[in-house]
């Protein structure tokens, strides 16, 4: 019952997988959607499924509900920087696909993302057992990757369209 999420996202990955493959050679930039697909991917697993990951080990976590954090902020350390880390492309990705997107409006996405994947974990952590934690460290810090991913694609649209 726990591994339904993993089965999920691995049956999504491979549909998802085999139609970018078929249409590879129709597509306006493949690698940048190789990219994507490779980054969103490798998000839900670290995100949805029942693993830890903390620096060079992997860990199969145990069943259980997790915990949820709503009011202990501790706005440093390295995982609240690997979250950080870990949404910046999306920022830029969001950015890259709708250059017109204002940036406060990125800053209202990039908390709802955060939001989302934090809810996501609580709801799969109490209905699969995938034992994850829900944190507000970590709804502010996926939402500074956000921005800091959408700040990085305005000035990298900037720099190219002088050249």
């Amino acid at each position: 019952m726990r591994w339904i999420p993993t089965l999920f996202i691995l049956l999504l990955a491979m549909v998802s997988g085999l139609y970018i493959l078929v249409n590879l050679k129709k597509l306006p930039r493949p690698y940048f959607v190789l990219f994507y697909w490779l980054y969103f991917v490798g998000l839900m697993a670290v995100l949805f499924m029942p693993i830890s990951i903390n620096g060079i080990t992997v860990k199969i976590l145990p069943p259980g509900l997790g915990r949820v954090n709503l009011y202990e902020l501790q706005l440093s350390g390295i995982e609240f920087y690997e979250n950080i880390i870990m949404t910046v492309p999306f920022g830029f990705f969001i950015k890259k696909v709708f250059p017109k997107f204002p940036l406060i409006l990125l800053v209202i996405l990039g908390i709802l993302i955060g939001s989302s994947f934090e809810s996501m974990q609580y709801v799969l952590s109490h209905h699969f057992l995938i034992d994850r934690t829900s944190d507000i460290n970590d709804v502010i810090s996926n939402a500074m990757g956000v921005v800091i991913g959408g700040v990085m694609a305005m000035i990298y649209n900037l720099l190219s369209k002088d050249n």
